[in-house]
């Protein structure tokens, strides 16, 4: 059969496009299976050589081997140790800048700040600063090797304890900064922990106090003080003066009552903490209960009262019975926390 060069021409060139199209996708496969891995390897590693910084910043603390280090749990949920420190101390060390090799730093001025911050959870990412202290380590220029600056912060006035709370958290960090124009700006962080301590207080009344019900159940407890530190005992009684109905058993619980922000948009949450069985079983007229509840397994903190105006934290002793019918009956008691100077 004869064809005409005009009419094969025409049919090569309604082909070609498909066949260009499998050969591309021959080629591309064959690219992808024989280099592709690297390709891939070579994408990620450009993509995070761009945004890896072009410093390593480290922070010593001048007493760090010897200064006690405490758990300090992050956002993240991790527990890292941190150094310890208390209001009124000097907080100085190092800070040492290392470029990455190979590269300069060219920056505007390098600072560290000492600040103190309050932040609330429903306001989560804006800090209330109630401490703020700046060292300028460095003028304008450009960094080629590891360079190191001495900082301290004298006598520095610490008035709350670091708490991470329900609702809300209190910090103290170091923040260095590394000025850029461009470039943005480097930026480290490091977290440290304050306590303070209070002596034991002059004055501790004991608490004393009867509830009931008319003509059913008539009760007096007493423990022994009002003011407990961290490590304390509470020990007191619980008399039974009328009893007309079934009591099933009875507890002492432990509660944490943290309030935060003010007015309309006032959070309350209430933790209970521990619960102690005091009693199982009715009891009779005239039958004493003794108390002695160790605090020391429990995570306590001292009683926190309007801390910069942002929150408060508050423990309170409550008591429990349950009848055979299942109700419960409350009475509910504040006591005051705080932190005692531990002897070595």
């Amino acid at each position: 059969m004869y064809v005409s060069p005009s009419s094969f021409v025409c049919s090569v060139l309604l082909v070609l496009p498909l066949i260009l199209s499998l050969a591309r996708i021959v080629h591309l496969r064959f690219f992808q299976e024989d280099f592709g891995p690297l390709f891939t390897s070579f994408s990620m590693n450009y993509i995070i050589g761009a945004f890896k910084p072009a410093c390593n910043i480290s922070i010593t603390f001048g007493d760090g081997k010897s200064r006690k280090q405490v758990p300090l749990k992050k956002e993240n949920g991790q527990t890292v140790m941190v150094p310890l420190f208390q209001s009124q101390e000097n907080i100085a060390g190092k800070i040492s800048v290392e470029p990455v090799s190979g590269k300069k730093v060219e920056h505007n001025g390098i600072k560290v700040e000492l600040l103190g911050q309050i932040e609330m959870y429903f306001d989560r990412g804006n800090f209330y600063d109630f401490t703020s202290l700046v060292r300028e380590l460095d003028v304008p220029g450009e960094i080629y090797e590891r360079k190191t600056y001495p900082f301290e912060f004298s006598t520095v006035e610490m008035p709350y304890e670091t708490y991470n709370g329900v609702n809300v958290r209190l910090r103290y960090i170091l923040k260095i900064t590394i000025s850029r124009g461009y470039a943005g700006s480097i930026v480290e962080y490091q977290d440290f922990v304050v306590r303070n301590y209070s002596p034991p207080p002059s004055i501790n009344n004991s608490i004393k106090m009867e509830v009931g019900i008319e003509d059913c159940l008539h009760i007096e407890f007493e423990y022994n003080k009002s003011k407990y530190h961290l490590k304390d005992v509470i020990i007191g009684k619980i008399y039974f003066l009328l009893v007309r109905i079934k009591i099933k058993n009875m507890d002492l619980e432990i509660r944490r009552r943290e309030s935060t922000g003010s007015g309309a948009n006032t959070h309350v949450e209430t933790e209970t903490l521990a619960k102690f069985e005091l009693m199982d079983g009715a009891p009779v007229r005239g039958e004493s209960i003794p108390i002695r509840l160790f605090l020391s397994p429990y995570e306590l903190t001292p009683t926190y009262r309007n801390i910069n105006n942002k929150f408060s934290v508050k423990y309170y002793l409550n008591l429990v019975l349950v009848d055979e019918e299942d109700r419960r009956y409350f009475k509910q008691q504040e006591i005051t926390m705080f932190r005692l100077e531990e002897t070595s």
